[in-house]
């Protein structure tokens, strides 16, 4: 019996962008689900900065299509003999693990500890907007920085959102005003600032003007926590000198310089990463917060409290438009989240 292909999108080398064999369409084989694994056919996928990272030029070339990939949003078609958390004709989103296959297939495999149930009140592109975001912004904000849930321990507390615009930015901007923070958001552009407002921000600042001065002229000294998405050794001295005495700063972006700890000292201040791919690498023992927290996420868009950060569709999902979406990330100056939806 031979086994049944699927098309997906991926890459045998690594080529900037402009190049047509930097992302290919292909026939490849359908994977089947075993273990804890749900087989999704995929409806609509998003990119992230994670796609052009991987992505980009390097020496190196794979002797099997490399899909990239990591928000998705689909039906589940098969399962698992271990799964017990959904069913075949389930609705879902999830962002996957970065040691898989991604998401730009026809079909993909997927633990169902790292999957959430599609919001009933988004369609399939909606949805494939928020996992990767959603997880990292609430993972940042709820276990790295330890914010608590609760609005009423947050008021008067002060959160700084640096890079608020991108995908992440325009969730934690949502979340942070959600459990009752003062969110002060940073953006450059007239139509960033707009963006990172419809969030939810209270201020607007500009993330190339140093930070002091813009927060004091607010009447703002400190701030009790710092979320990072963008270069984190550009913003250290600044993110060093607003932090509060005993606040603490997360980021999610790696930086090639060392960061001078000592900033941090005389303030007793916290610094923590968020990587959104931690647990799904290591199979740490509470995998299964993934799927909870987009869950919560789920009911929390139903609810009309978070908004789906969709800025541009695409379609259909193929290696063309793909091509396009990574270059207009690399601009760096995409407001929101690129979709495409359908093969």
């Amino acid at each position: 019996m031979t086994q049944e292909t699927m098309k997906a999108v991926g890459l045998y080398q690594y080529l900037p962008i402009d190049n047509t064999n930097s992302l290919v369409d292909a026939e490849v084989k359908k994977p089947v689900p075993t273990g804890k694994d749900l087989l999704v056919k995929v409806k609509a996928v998003s990119v992230n900065p994670v796609d052009v990272k991987v992505r980009a030029p390097k020496e190196r070339t794979e002797n099997e299509l490399k899909v990239l990939g990591w928000d998705v949003a689909g039906i589940v078609e098969q399962i698992g003999p271990e799964v017990t958390l959904f069913q075949p004709g389930d609705e879902v989103f999830y962002a996957g693990s970065i040691v898989r296959p991604g998401g730009n297939s026809e079909f993909h495999l997927v633990d169902e500890r790292i999957v959430g149930s599609k919001p009933s009140s988004l369609d399939y592109a909606e949805a494939a907007a928020l996992p990767l975001t959603s997880i990292t912004a609430w993972e940042g904000l709820f276990d790295r920085l330890g914010i608590p849930m609760e609005k009423s321990t947050n008021t008067g507390k002060k959160i700084l959102i640096i890079g608020a615009a991108g995908g992440v930015g325009s969730i934690a901007v949502q979340l942070a005003n959600y459990v009752g923070l003062t969110v002060i958001g940073t953006a450059s552009r007239p139509e960033s600032i707009e963006w990172v407002k419809e969030q939810g921000a209270d201020v607007v600042i500009n993330h190339y003007e140093p930070f002091v001065s813009q927060l004091q002229a607010l009447g703002i000294d400190q701030v009790d926590y710092v979320f990072c998405l963008n270069s984190t050794e550009q913003h250290w001295q600044n993110m060093a000198e607003v932090i509060a005495p005993q606040g603490k700063i997360c980021s999610i972006v790696e930086t090639d310089e060392l960061l001078n700890l000592t900033l941090l000292k005389n303030k007793s201040a916290t610094f923590v990463w968020e990587f959104m791919f931690t647990r799904s690498t290591y199979q740490t023992p509470d995998m299964i917060e993934q799927h909870n927290l987009l869950n919560d996420i789920a009911r929390l868009v139903d609810q009309g409290v978070i908004r789906t950060t969709v800025a541009q569709r695409l379609e259909p999902i193929n290696a063309e438009n793909l091509r396009k979406a990574h270059y207009l990330l690399e601009t760096g100056r995409t407001v929101g989240k690129i979709v495409l939806e359908h093969f």
